[in-house]
């Protein structure tokens, strides 16, 4: 009767795994086919794109000698020198592992000594071994808390040099500026600068500790059975090391590159939400929130889909390693601990009582597990590597396209799907041919002259054939125009945004021309800082300017109350929901005052400010010596200028005197 119950068990325990295993395959098998009809769905009601220089050598990310070639460039960034903190944390952290192995081999000794004195009943002996079990512990512990301190502040640090290293190109000059609208080689720069920096200076960290720690305690161990068993039992493992490693490698290929692809997805839907917050205020006016809600819909499954694909790879390639890496090991460590003890008169064992075989089977049988578990991690520190591998790729391709701009060299995909380069001519000689950067740009003071200037956008489309004229410093002109004739163009060109195709520009430098836009920016900070942006205080008080000076600002665009109303000029605020349209362009306008430049360009930026106002603010830039360049369509504006320049949107255009006789247009 026994007998069949034990069968009739076992059958059951068949058919309860039969079962298990065909409901989770039908699992499976529906979350995909429910994952692709979500997909298809969405991609079926709404298309989208995000322009993106596609190259496919750059999704490219492999564990080769690219690879380290690569890794090896970004070392001198996250170590600067050997005698920095990094350098001291990283010895720290292998004085750590190195704690951490002599306290594995400590533990393994005593604990087989301690179940020695349990197996031949010695009482006294158990208490002095557990004791002393006992007094290691908090050492122990102290050493496995600063390993994880010294990983943690080494990632920081190592994420603070990098983070130092790519601000300080990305903001250099109109870096930034250039990367979103003259070159698009990278897309979603914001996901690289945040959130890429973090995992890769994460997986860099955990990947020196993950390939230390174990290529540390195989040679410790190594050494240790060597002496005691004989090179021939720690040599099975060293050949399953390679060739295991060898044949994962090989299977974990495609891993840099789906980790590549879900950055740039994770980057594309981040993307997608910040426009919906940057343009809710139109998005609204529109009642567009069904079609934003599909284009969050259609990024998110895009990103789903793809993790979705990786989670399938990374739990197939998780089956390998566990049975590779962990289990297999385990076997070859079983049957490598095996042979000294199966081995007639073996040196170590010949003449032992079956107690003492006991207690050296514990010992060395547990170094060759901690071995073959050593290979494991070792074998399995490969996929980290090849994480690594794709963020490692997607952080030097920043790198170049940063250091390009910064030399004035860039790649724009154009709207046929050609490629242009454009390198900027630094050395300022004329160049014969027609093309990006092929103009002079000169610098004077007190000027600006356009001499045969073509307007022509990156992409290659022409506005204007030529353009040709002077202003100096004291006449005023009024800018007019359709819609896409060219005005934002030409000041573009004389901000050095754009490249010039040709002729000849004359301008003071930089910071002697001003811009002001329709919708001013408001920085992060006080009110103070709204009137003196880009300066801080420091520099405020450098050039002699004084919070009465600023006062002095407010009240000529007629906001001094805000003084009282934000409780003073230290108020912190977030600007841009708390002044009004009309308040932000006056707060501009007096940022205009305090820096005083040469020339300013107002690009419809009193659209919302009183007609009185506006003639007060004017007739300051006249008193204080700014020449304004004016984008508006204003008639009562036409009294404060001297010249004005019409575009008439068909390639031409006018640049005369005003007069009495001319008759003033506009609104």
């Amino acid at each position: 009767m026994a007998p069949a119950l034990s069968k009739l068990a076992n059958n059951r325990s068949a058919i309860v795994g039969v079962a298990g295993m065909t409901a989770a395959v039908w699992i499976i098998a529906y979350a995909k086919m429910s994952n692709k009809k979500r997909k298809s769905s969405y991609e079926d009601k709404i298309q989208y794109t995000i322009a993106e220089k596609k190259d496919k050598k750059a999704n490219k990310a492999h564990v080769n000698s690219v690879f380290f070639k690569q890794l090896r460039k970004l070392l001198p960034i996250l170590i600067p020198g050997f005698w920095s903190v990094e350098t001291g944390l990283l010895f720290l952290v292998a004085a750590a592992l190195i704690g951490r192995s002599v306290s594995d081999i400590w533990m393994i000794q005593n604990a087989t000594v301690v179940e020695s004195t349990i197996i031949h009943m010695n009482k006294t002996k158990f208490k002095a071994a557990l004791l002393k079990y006992l007094t290691a512990l908090p050492a122990i512990s102290v050493v496995t808390n600063v390993l994880k301190w010294s990983l943690g502040e080494l990632k920081l640090r190592f994420r603070t040099n990098l983070t130092h290293h790519l601000y300080n190109q990305y903001l250099n000059g109109y870096t930034y500026y250039k990367m979103s609208n003259l070159d698009n080689r990278i897309a979603n720069a914001d996901q690289l600068l945040t959130t890429d920096i973090d995992k890769f200076c994460e997986s860099a960290t955990d990947l020196y500790s993950n390939i230390s720690k174990p290529v540390l305690d195989i040679f410790i161990y190594v050494y240790r059975l060597t002496v005691n068993l004989g090179g021939k039992t720690p040599s099975i493992l060293m050949l399953y090391l390679l060739i295991a490693g060898v044949f994962l490698t090989r299977l974990r290929r495609p891993t840099g590159r789906l980790t590549v692809e879900e950055q740039k997805l994770e980057g594309e839907f981040r993307y997608v939400n910040s426009r919906l917050i940057t343009n809710s205020e139109e998005v609204a006016f529109y009642q567009g929130n069904v079609r934003e809600k599909l284009t969050l819909l259609a990024s998110y499954s895009k990103l789903r889909a793809h993790l979705s694909k990786f989670l399938e790879f990374r739990v197939s390639m998780g089956i390998i390693d566990n049975i590779i890496g962990k289990y297999f090991a385990s076997i070859v460590g079983f049957y490598a601990v095996s042979i000294p003890f199966f081995t007639d008169n073996h040196p170590l064992l010949s003449g032992e009582q079956s107690g003492q075989r006991l207690q050296a089977y514990y010992t060395y049988g547990r170094m060759l597990v901690k071995l073959a578990e050593a290979i494991g991690r070792l074998v399995l520190a490969g996929r980290e590597m090849s994480r690594l591998a794709g963020f490692t790729a997607r952080m030097t391709e920043l790198i170049k396209v940063l250091g390009d701009l910064n030399k004035g060299t860039y790649e724009r995909t154009m709207v046929n799907g050609n490629n242009i380069n454009l390198t900027q001519n630094a050395s300022g000689s004329a160049a014969n041919s027609f093309g990006p950067n092929k103009g002079i740009m000169c610098f004077e003071d007190n000027i600006i002259r356009f001499e045969q200037v073509p307007l022509v956008t990156p992409n290659g489309d022409v506005l204007l054939n030529e353009l040709t004229f002077e202003v100096k410093s004291g006449t005023n002109v009024l800018v007019c125009g359709p819609n896409g004739c060219g005005k934002s163009s030409l000041f573009r060109i004389l901000g050095e945004l754009w490249p010039t195709w040709g002729g000849k520009v004359t301008k003071p430098s930089r910071g002697k021309l001003f811009y002001i836009p329709q919708r001013p920016y408001m920085t992060l900070g006080t009110l103070r800082d709204q009137i003196i942006y880009p300066h801080t205080r420091e520099d405020m008080r450098r050039v002699g300017q004084s919070d009465e000076d600023l006062m002095h600002y407010l009240d000529t665009v007629q906001l001094t109350y805000l003084e009282q109303r934000e409780n003073g000029l230290d108020a912190i605020e977030d600007w841009i929901d708390v002044l009004s349209g009309g308040e932000k362009q006056r707060v501009a306008m007096a940022r205009l005052f305090y820096h005083r430049p040469q020339f300013a360009i107002l690009d419809e930026c009193t659209s919302a400010v009183s007609v009185d106002v506006e003639g007060k603010m004017y007739s300051y830039c006249r008193e204080v010596g700014i020449t304004l360049f004016t984008v508006s369509h204003r008639k009562s504006l036409w009294v404060h200028h001297d010249y004005y320049l019409q575009f008439d949107g068909r390639g031409s255009y006018e640049f005369e005197a005003i007069d009495q006789d001319k008759e003033h247009f506009g609104s």
